[in-house]
């Protein structure tokens, strides 16, 4: 233990972290820099922070304070200790309605914050796009202001008094006229009297450098706005009091669509004297899909507000008809404006891929200039891209005249970082011949700090110095920010990654099959460490149980960074560290679907076990719930599955195999089926006469063994739907698939050298050389059927998601995984395309229950909204995950997590719903975690739209 790190133990309660992980997690955040921190401490209160400060004043380290690391300039990120203060410091302090004003933590997450204020019908003005995860005291830290600044203004704006920390341990309450000034502030700002007056842009989204200028006497000498957009540098945040706003009880969206780019920009700051809530900017190269958009090549989102919801809407019909548009959609909807303002949101992860799939970086993600100079400001922008050789796809602010956009510069070469570093130093002179501000919203850290002097020249800059120099004299916070900064492109983050690809068992085509790039797909923007998993989303559920960033999307993505550096983590696929903090993924896949970036943590934690156990015993759980189709398939080959049964309900006897196969001790043995989905397939009486499309039905090792009622149920509603139902070959060769009658296709199962299966489980824990094995086996039986035009039905959502993304992709060399991947289809999605005439039964009640995790990251759930709602079936699912996803809520050590999964969303909606409600679950896992955990018996829609066949 080192001399620092044992001071910290002894003077602080709250958790020292000097271990690999701890600093692994806190080595960058969302820019594109990197620095190795000596140790991360979580301070319990403002006496810890002022401990931390002492000792490290003592030692001569560095201090970085860090919210919820989403900075984009690299200021919360350092070589020193950085202080976390989401774990503890991160209470609303108290609310004052009636004063409109609370006292936060700096840990306190917005969107607390705005949840806590809504029943008074206030909030609290500013709003970044990462609102579900930033902190307060990052949002004072950079002086963030949101999309609705152009109401509501900056965080400098909503601020009354601060409560800080010098780096000498002197504590401060900073507020106007002068209070909380260190000794020598005044005595500086009166002698540069001058230069303050005229040296700042007057713009409203001037972040860049120190407000000074809040501290002249004619803007009330504002020490606490003054501090505001300070990046750490010159006191530690404990506390802050905040103004809140009044929320408009009704909203309106008008969504104005321009031919492009530049006529949007032009048009934005003539909306501005109607009073709008927000004018957001963005053109088509930014948009996956326009539906749902009006006409148009760019689009302004110009949201009103109003006592009521036609006054909200009249607004906005005022701002159509203002506006010299090529078409327009006005939405008050609330669900409908949620959806148009998620794609607006996810765009600081989407715009880090180009169209073509090439990445693009921050850097210049936030500029700022007038805005009536947007349009001029936007199309100098580009042609110095085009003139460069580079792309971006701006959008942001239009009515703040504010721009972000990701640039696909190459970081990875030194030629490349040379194109960077000339492009940033032209585009901060066209910035300043502008009138603008290098700094809209995130700051300048790093990224832009070293140009400060174009934008302010030398003495402005050199009075930012003598700033510095009278709160932190010994420059301890946070160094290398704003004044003496480190150069633009050093310490970047993609210099210490392996040049060459590595050698990977998946093909991540999506990334050239180079697993570096797919672990840089994480950038940083955190939507995985939000609290709640809003609507349908299933983003992170481990991270939502422990609280944790080890166990977030992103935590578990920089330890993979780490791992492939080399210089934190040094033992490579061996890793502990990043074992551990995949041992509570879920492989749910939410984050394929739901991180902006499309992260595919699922596939990167299969990818690592296969490495990590390469020549190595594996976890007992690995053998027992990885290998189940084989010990499944010999239970029905031997016909045990009643003795089985009887000796996994006997409780000595149940808690022997439970120890051995690595099972948590908490859970129920599942229950064989009597009778194997195919073995009553074969027995059945078929009609011959049948003449509707053939479909192919899976039978997955859920549904074979554990649920064949499952099995059952889909083919008669499949066949009452028209359909021909046969099941896949068992034979290798050349053997037909069917000959027009669901009885013949039976045949096919008159041997038993193989069985078809999706290689699910031992993907999930890493056995990849043996799931490659059992696919290949899969294809070689599937061949009669990939020379017909039949689809595969799968029933289970996780067995259809594997044959959809991981068997192509871990077969990437074989034509036939692609081939057979598109014949996939859910079983709704069987019954719209093949029997799209077809009448479901009436069930008329209403549902409850989640959709699958795979089903909603991989396969989509639109028809089987559509198929509910045909048959009767009212209300929505939830979203997240059930929490037993697989081998995952079975292993030891998981059923804490795994249950906490299953209260996040599933077990309160089943709780809540209205009473003769149908319980929907299509996983077999989801099934298992609502008896095991609540006692309550889910279905499958084909078990509820079979059982109303029977009733009419």
């Amino acid at each position: 233990m080192t001399d620092l790190e044992a001071a910290l133990r002894r003077a602080v309660r709250g958790e020292v972290g000097f271990d690999v992980t701890s600093r692994a997690l806190t080595t960058m955040d969302a820019s594109n820099y990197r620095r190795v921190p000596l140790g991360v401490v979580a301070p319990r209160d403002a006496d810890d922070v002022a401990a931390v400060l002492e000792v490290c004043r003592e030692h001569g380290v560095p201090v970085v304070a860090r919210g919820g690391g989403t900075s984009i300039a690299g200021q919360a990120t350092g070589t020193g200790v950085v202080v976390d203060f989401t774990r503890h410091m991160n209470r609303l302090v108290s609310l004052d309605a009636e004063a409109r004003t609370a006292v936060v933590q700096p840990g306190l997450v917005l969107d607390r914050l705005q949840g806590a204020a809504a029943p008074h019908g206030l909030r609290f003005g500013p709003d970044p796009s990462t609102h579900s995860r930033c902190t307060l005291g990052g949002m004072i830290g950079n002086n963030s202001c949101g999309s609705h600044s152009v109401a509501w203004g900056t965080t400098a704006d909503s601020v009354r008094e601060l409560t800080v920390l010098t780096a000498r341990g002197k504590r401060l309450r900073l507020g106007q006229e002068w209070a909380g000034a260190p000794d020598g502030l005044r005595d500086l700002v009166d002698g540069g009297l001058a230069r303050l007056r005229t040296g700042f842009p007057d713009l409203p989204r001037r972040i860049s450098g120190y407000a000074l200028d809040a501290l002249l006497p004619e803007r009330g000498a504002d020490v606490a706005r003054s501090f505001c957009g300070s990046e750490g540098t010159l006191g530690v945040l404990t506390e802050a009091s905040v103004r809140l706003v009044e929320a408009p009880r009704a909203r309106a969206l008008a969504v104005l669509g321009y031919a492009d780019e530049a006529g949007a920009a032009e048009a934005a700051a003539g909306l501005l004297p109607y009073g709008p809530l927000t004018v957001e900017g963005m053109a088509a190269d930014l948009v996956p899909s326009t539906e749902g958009l009006p006409r148009g090549g760019a689009w302004l989102f110009v949201e009103t507000g109003g006592d009521s919801a036609a006054e909200a809407r009249a607004r906005a019909e005022a701002v159509v008809r203002a506006a010299d548009v090529v078409d327009a959609r006005v939405v008050t909807d609330p669900a409908g404006q949620r959806t148009l303002w998620r794609v607006r949101e996810d765009a600081s992860g989407t715009a880090t891929r180009m169209p073509d799939g090439a990445e693009a970086w921050p850097g210049w993600e936030d500029c700022a200039v007038p805005p009536a100079r947007l349009g001029a400001y936007l199309r100098d922008f580009r042609a110095l891209l085009t003139s460069h050789g580079l792309r971006g796809t701006p959008y942001g602010h239009f009515g703040d005249g504010c721009i972000h956009v990701r640039i696909d510069f190459d970081l990875l070469t030194d030629a490349g970082v040379a194109r960077f570093r000339r492009f940033s130093e032209e585009l901060a002179d066209v910035v300043v011949a502008h009138g603008g501000s290098l700094s809209g919203e995130h700051g300048d850290g790093q990224a832009r700090a070293e140009l400060l002097p174009r934008m302010y020249g030398e003495e402005t800059v050199a009075l930012f110095e003598r700033a510095k120099a009278v709160w932190d004299p010994d420059d301890l916070l946070n160094p290398g920010m704003l004044v003496r900064p480190a150069p633009l492109d050093t310490n970047l983050r993609f210099s210490v990654l392996p040049r060459e690809p590595v050698d990977v068992a998946f093909g991540y085509p999506s990334d050239g099959g180079d697993f570096s790039a797919a672990v840089r797909r994480c950038v940083g923007v955190a939507k995985c460490r939000t609290t709640s998993a809003a609507g349908s989303s299933v983003m992170c559920p481990s991270f939502r149980a422990t609280g944790e960033e080890e166990h977030s999307t992103r935590g578990r993505a920089r330890l993979l960074h780490e791992m492939l550096a080399g210089e934190l983590v040094t033992d490579g696929w061996r890793s502990t560290e990043v074992r551990d903090a995949l041992d509570l993924c879920l492989s749910c896949k939410g984050c394929r679907s739901d991180c902006p970036v499309e992260v595919d943590m699922a596939t990167y934690k299969a990818e690592f076990l296969h490495h990590h156990y390469a020549g190595r015993r594996r976890p007992a759980a690995h053998y027992a719930m990885g290998r189940l189709p084989v010990w499944l398939r010999w239970a029905a080959r031997v016909r045990v599955a009643p003795v089985v049964n009887v000796l996994a309900s006997a409780g000595p006897l149940a808690a022997v195999a439970k120890r051995l196969g690595g099972i948590a001790a908490e859970r129920d043995l599942p229950r064989l089926a009597r009778e194997p989905f195919t073995r009553w397939w074969r027995g059945r009486a078929a009609d011959p006469g049948r003449m509707g499309d053939l479909v192919v039905l899976w039978p997955d090792t859920f549904t074979e063994h554990l649920s064949p009622s499952v099995g059952r149920a889909a083919v008669r509603v499949l066949e009452a739907a028209g359909l021909r139902v046969a099941l896949p070959p068992t034979l290798r060769g050349r053997a037909r698939v069917g000959d027009g009658t669901s009885k013949s296709a039976a045949a096919l199962l008159s041997t038993r050298r193989g069985r078809v299966c999706c290689g699910l489980t031992y993907v999930s824990t890493g056995q990849l050389d043996q799931a490659r094995a059992v696919m290949r086996r899969t294809l070689d039986l599937m061949a009669p059927v990939l020379e017909t035009s039949a689809p595969v039905v799968v029933l289970e959502p996780s067995c259809a998601a594997a044959l959809r993304t991981d068997l192509p992709e871990l077969l990437h060399e074989d034509p036939r995984a692609a081939r057979l991947a598109a014949r996939v289809l859910t079983f709704a999605e069987a019954l719209e395309r093949h029997a799209p005439h077809w009448t479901p039964p009436a069930v008329d009640r209403p549902v409850t229950g989640q959709t699958h995790c795979h089903q909603h990251a991989v396969l989509g759930d639109a028809p089987d909204r559509r198929l509910r709602e045909a048959a009767g079936l009212t209300g929505e699912l939830t979203g997240g995950c059930c929490g037993l996803a697989g081998n995952f809520g079975f292993e030891k050590g998981h059923y804490e997590v795994s249950a906490a999964c299953a209260e996040d969303q599933l077990l309160p909606a089943v709780r809540e719903a209205p009473d003769g409600a149908v319980v929907l679950a299509d996983g077999f896992s989801c099934r298992t975690q609502l008896e095991q955990l609540a006692g309550v018996r889910g279905r499958h829609l084909a078990e509820v739209l079979a059982e109303a066949l029977g009733e009419e």
